[in-house]
């Protein structure tokens, strides 16, 4: 029995392409012989929908558009996620399914199981789960289906499971000898590996293949790597598609006894890699998804707004990306040339506007509401959000995306300003901590110098105020994103990070304050690409008026 893992990119809603997109890929595995072709969860619809799968005409059409691509490849069995009213007599009104299509008509129709409502996942407040397991049976093989989140809950590999029932076992127990899992599953740094393993674990321990079939692309927030698979009885990796790219790849079952060529495509080759290929990928759709076909970025000279400006040339080529430099009353000149230096390194587009003469202007007609007062951080945030008039001006005027160039380590503990470097409409690294952006600027001068060295290896400033720097009133970057770490990602208390890490008492209290104020700003920032384990948006819900402290 030959496999077709078709791991396509969808967009939300887009019904037509979508459609359009999984019909060309199966009749592409049809003429290459395979007898069935297995794409993503919710591939009609695109992933996630969220609230659309409350309006009742949306439903209605992903109904009518899986009838439709059913008559459109009847030569072929097509395995494909969509949603469709649910049939329980209690509970929500739809259900998160996939349908089996062959010869013009549905064969087949199961409802996942296992609803994630964790992190980024809201499933549960949408969707009514499945009860029973589905199977098939092409050449004497029994095919079963599963959804995402089923195939998470195996006891064999999670020291703890989330869920009592496991529809792996269910199918097995029904007679399945193949396991089939549509997914649409986010990356971050630690994923590709994890479902690796985790598939592998449960082809051992189950002794059948796995075929892991998983969304790739950008939809908002999240970033979908792809990096199907096909794992054999014995645990081995027998076919994977690209990771961060459309892929076709097949899965003979009879490769695991060596009669067939294996489809085996290498993954990122470090954490780094994968990180960087996620925040291109998420870049370019979510410009193109959202209708724009060029970004701006405010160009400081520093490493942060350097690398989104590399990652928007990489995602959209540099002609579909411009740079603002803004020198203001406390730039330097080393850092005005690095700005020019990297827009000619890149090859994109650049423009001087200084802001001297509006930051005075502005100045000066504020005297008279701060007569008698000493100069402070407002004065340096009148600079930021000059800077961001300037370059949402620019968007409106010229239709360009602008990319705001903040760092988890500076959203974490409100090191931004509202209105100035926050404003724009995809916060690009705002989920990678700043000791990661030097590593990612290292990987994209890999081959060449394009973000300038002095941009790597002076120290970071928002030169808002004369010789600032930004170790001024934080911590060293890397004791900072220790510190940040435990408290987000692994929730750790105040007094927990200090015995762990013997840092000093006051600076970590004072850190986690800074994190708990800095909530009011995070839920104004613009949607941040997620990369990594806990995210700011989406994956982190804090309430905004909140006294505890976990001293």
């Amino acid at each position: 029995m030959r496999i077709a893992l078709a791991q396509i990119n969808t967009t939300v809603g887009d019904f037509a392409g979508n459609v359009d997109r999984i019909a060309r890929f199966a009749r592409e595995a049809a003429t290459r012989h395979a007898d069935l072709v297995v794409f993503p969860e919710l591939a009609l619809t695109g992933y996630p929908p969220r609230d659309l799968v409350e309006e009742p005409h949306f439903v209605d059409r992903s109904e009518r558009e899986v009838e439709r691509l059913a008559a459109m490849v009847p030569e072929i069995r097509i395995l494909v996620g969509y949603v469709r009213r649910s049939t329980a007599s209690k509970g929500k009104p739809v259900a998160d399914s996939a349908a089996l299509l062959y010869g013009g008509r549905r064969l087949l129709t199961y409802d996942k199981t296992l609803l994630a409502f964790y992190d980024v996942f809201d499933e549960s407040r949408y969707f009514e789960p499945g009860k029973v397991p589905e199977s098939f049976e092409i050449q004497g093989s029994q095919l079963a289906v599963t959804i995402c989140e089923d195939i998470w809950n195996d006891k064999g590999f999670w020291k703890k499971q989330l869920y009592v029932h496991d529809p792996i076992q269910d199918a097995v127990q029904a007679g399945a000898n193949v396991i089939l899992n549509i997914a649409s599953s986010p990356f971050d740094n630690e994923k590709i590996h994890l479902r690796e393993r985790m598939l592998q674990a449960i082809a051992q321990e189950r002794r059948l293949p796995v075929v892991y079939v998983n969304q790739v692309g950008g939809n908002d927030q999240l970033v979908f790597d792809g990096s199907s698979m096909a794992v054999s009885a014995a645990g081995e990796v027998v076919a994977r598609a690209r990771s961060f790219e459309e892929d076709l790849v097949f899965f003979d079952t009879a490769s695991t006894a060596g009669t067939e060529p294996r489809q085996i495509h290498a993954g990122p080759s470090s954490e780094v890699e994968a990180v960087y290929e996620a925040l291109k990928l998420g870049t370019r759709d979510y410009v193109r998804k959202c209708g724009f076909k060029k970004a701006l970025v405010g160009l400081s000279g520093g490493i942060d707004s350097s690398l989104v400006a590399t990652i928007a040339a990489d995602a959209l080529g540099p002609e579909n990306v411009r740079g603002v430099g803004m020198p203001g009353p406390y730039s330097s000149e080393g850092s005005i040339r690095d700005a020019e230096a990297l827009a000619r390194n890149l090859g994109i587009g650049f423009d001087l506007i200084p802001i001297t003469g509006i930051y005075g202007s502005m100045t000066k007609t504020l005297e008279p509401a701060f007569a008698g007062l000493a100069e402070d951080v407002t004065e340096e945030n009148i600079q930021a959000r000059i800077r961001g008039n300037i370059l949402m001006s620019l968007s409106n005027k010229f239709g360009e995306l602008l990319l705001s160039t903040g760092n988890k380590s500076e959203l974490a503990v409100g090191y931004c300003t509202l209105y100035g470097d926050m404003a724009g409409g995809l916060a690009v690294i705002a989920d990678v901590p700043k000791t990661m952006v030097y590593e990612l600027s290292r990987f994209a001068n890999r081959e060449h110098e394009r973000i300038p060295e002095a941009s790597i290896t002076k120290a970071p400033s928002a030169e808002l105020r004369p010789n600032q720097t930004d170790q001024d009133c934080l911590p060293p970057y890397e004791t900072l994103d220790a510190i940040l770490q435990a408290y987000i990602e692994d929730h750790l208390c105040a007094g927990q990070i200090t015995s762990r890490f013997g840092f000093d008492p006051a600076l970590v209290r004072r850190i986690v304050r800074m994190v708990n104020r800095a909530e009011y700003k995070r839920q104004q920032a613009a949607p941040v690409l997620k990369v990594t384990a806990k995210a700011f948006g989406i994956g982190r819900r804090y309430p905004i008026a909140n006294h505890y402290e976990c001293v």
